[in-house]
């Protein structure tokens, strides 16, 4: 089992209810992959580095999660068309 982070952006015009889905979609999804969630933070409303789909502003969660080596990867297929992520990145942490 490797360690990996996954960082979302997440769209900060959004209800917060909405915006709690999306996270616990993103948490879903890890776990219905085989991964195990150890911890996740939210950073909370951060201005971005540069204008995406109009919007200057982001919010940013990070989800730390123990997995395979697959996970990552089908983890992003899915990711990537969800409503709501502005960016996201999925690395491996270091041990």
């Amino acid at each position: 089992m490797n360690k990996y982070e996954l960082a979302l952006v997440v769209d900060a015009k959004i209800e917060e209810d909405a915006r709690v889905a999306t996270v616990e979609k993103a948490k879903d999804y890890v776990t219905k992959f085989g991964g195990t969630i150890t911890e996740v933070e939210e950073w909370g409303k951060k201005k971005l580095a540069y204008e995406i789909q109009h919007m200057k502003e982001g919010y940013y969660y990070f989800i730390k999660f123990d997995g395979e080596a697959t996970v990552p990867g089908e983890l992003e297929q899915v990711v990537r068309i969800m409503d709501n992520v502005l960016r996201y990145l999925c690395v491996r942490q270091e041990a």
